[in-house]
């Protein structure tokens, strides 16, 4: 029970809960994007199994930290370039990350021409995807984790509270990306950019955080200066601008 008392514990803790919810962030968009083509029935249930998924998939590979720690070791080589089993699944999680941020894009700005073709999504499938992203962003997740803390129970305990954080705030981020096309516009450019900087990260070119998050949290800025300006606008009155003015 020392790490009660101890302000080192407690540092780090809070410090690697922070880091976990900004990366699960990334998370979150993208389930709320693949979500929100499922029927509205069934799109809650779609983000709960694809977080819950998400912390199952975190907690197994916490619980096996030799293997996580294994993946830096190389396979092959490719450009002059030695590839581990980390970097190979950064390259293709990237690579699939662009693929669909570039696709999402085009079905939300040119879908229209191909409405009567389009078909619903299904929930394995949409799942499928969820899980794919989940392993991704659970390894990068987990590695910072082994980086930052020592103790295996600071790093559970972390991830825990962290997923049941995105899981309350899940619904009510998904409903705001869905209800406003320009914010959903601005998620899908940000997964552009983390899918470049994680094919980046694959071939052991490091960007730090910081050049990521900060024109991100830069954008969410601006946009969000936009939509406060826009619900200003809707609540003046109208004002009448008529041709003729009486004279005094």
């Amino acid at each position: 029970m020392d790490w009660l008392t101890s302000p080192e514990l407690w540092i780090a803790f809070g410090t690697l809960l922070l880091l976990e919810v900004v990366l699960g962030i990334d998370n979150i968009v993208f389930i709320s994007i693949l979500a929100g083509r499922l029927p509205e029935h069934q799109q809650q249930r779609a983000r709960v199994v694809g977080l819950s998924l998400a912390l199952i998939t975190r907690l197994l590979l916490l619980a096996s930290l030799s293997w996580v720690i294994g993946l830096t070791a190389p396979l092959f080589s490719m450009f002059g370039q030695e590839i581990s089993g980390r970097d190979l699944i950064l390259l293709l999680g990237g690579a699939f990350l662009l693929g669909k941020a570039t696709y999402e894009i085009h079905e939300q700005l040119e879908g229209a021409e191909h409405a009567s073709e389009r078909k619903s999504a299904s929930f394995a499938g949409v799942i499928a995807q969820i899980l794919v992203l989940d392993i991704v962003f659970s390894l990068d997740s987990v590695i910072t984790a082994v980086g930052m803390v020592e103790e295996l129970g600071i790093m559970i305990a972390a991830v825990v509270v962290a997923m049941v954080i995105m899981l309350v705030s899940a619904k009510p981020i998904s409903e705001f990306v869905n209800r406003h096309p320009t914010v959903k516009m601005l998620a899908l450019s940000f997964l552009l950019l983390i899918g470049g900087s994680l094919i980046a990260e694959g071939f052991d070119q490091h960007i730090p955080k910081g050049y990521v998050y900060g024109p991100i949290a830069f954008s969410v800025f601006v946009e969000f200066l936009n939509l406060r300006a826009k619900a200003k606008r809707a609540k003046q009155p109208v004002k009448l601008h008529p041709t003729y003015v009486k004279n005094e």
